[in-house]
């Protein structure tokens, strides 16, 4: 549900400024300002701690004007096969911004999930909370069903729930169940809180399973539940609240 920023403080540091607008991550932003990149009525500011009006004050990043947006949105989309997850795509392929409505503000996805994953996907204007939701330390759960080629055994599930090597690292420890197998395949329950690239394809295949359809159906205790494939709907006032209260952001 939009969330309007009526009655809140005016004066704010600058670095959460650059992230309410959007722009990066409260770490991003001190690193934007003292490269000397943030202009604050149209002096270059480099060092930390600065704050603004956001009413009064003019604020620049790159020389381009930055404003925080009347209203903060979140958005879940059910995310179809075929469609990548970027705001446009030079090549012109299906992108998940046509599966939204045109919107007052601009919004953009709260992480990433690959072409042919299918799924929960957030979209916001909140920089901050997307930065949390998808940072590392805050261990936010995703929920994945994952259909393989082949017979899982409990071995491998165990493997998994220990953490396996990918790219030189082990992954944190996940929950994995079956939720049916034969010879031919297996569908499994796979729960993470990492954001790592490919990460649960490339679990699978370490354990050499080829993926044949993968879905996420729960994000930060979220999920697609009663929403058709290519649907969205807007988030419920408590369930922003929520959110804000998993990664700390709550009044």
């Amino acid at each position: 549900m939009s969330r309007v920023y009526a009655g809140r403080k005016t004066i704010i540091r600058l670095n959460k400024f650059l992230a309410q607008a959007g722009l990066a991550s409260r770490r991003e932003a001190d690193r934007m300002i003292q490269e000397g990149r943030v202009r604050l009525n149209g002096r270059v500011v480099t060092e930390l701690g600065v704050k603004v009006d956001e009413h009064k004050d003019r604020v620049e990043v790159d020389n381009r004007p930055v404003r925080l947006p009347s209203e903060h949105v979140c958005l879940l989309l059910n995310k179809p096969a075929g469609y990548i997850v970027t705001l446009d795509d030079p090549q012109q392929r299906k992108t998940v911004m046509e599966l939204l409505p045109r919107l007052p503000v601009r919004v953009f996805p709260v992480g990433r999930l690959d072409a042919e994953t299918e799924g929960l996907l957030l979209f916001t204007n909140d920089g901050e909370l997307a930065h949390r939701l998808t940072h590392p330390r805050y261990e936010i759960k995703k929920l994945y069903e994952v259909k393989v080629k082949g017979f899982v055994e409990d071995k491998e599930l165990e493997k998994l729930e220990k953490g396996i090597f990918i790219d030189g690292r082990k992954t944190a420890p996940a929950r994995a169940r079956i939720i049916y197998r034969n010879r031919e395949k297996s569908l499994l329950s796979l729960e993470i809180h990492e954001g790592r690239k490919h990460e649960v394809r490339k679990m699978l295949y370490a354990l050499g399973f080829e993926v044949r359809k993968l879905r996420r159906v729960s994000f930060a205790g979220l999920t697609i539940k009663g929403l058709r494939r290519g649907f969205w709907r807007r988030l419920r006032p408590e369930e922003v609240d929520r959110l804000k209260k998993m990664t700390g952001l709550a009044d």
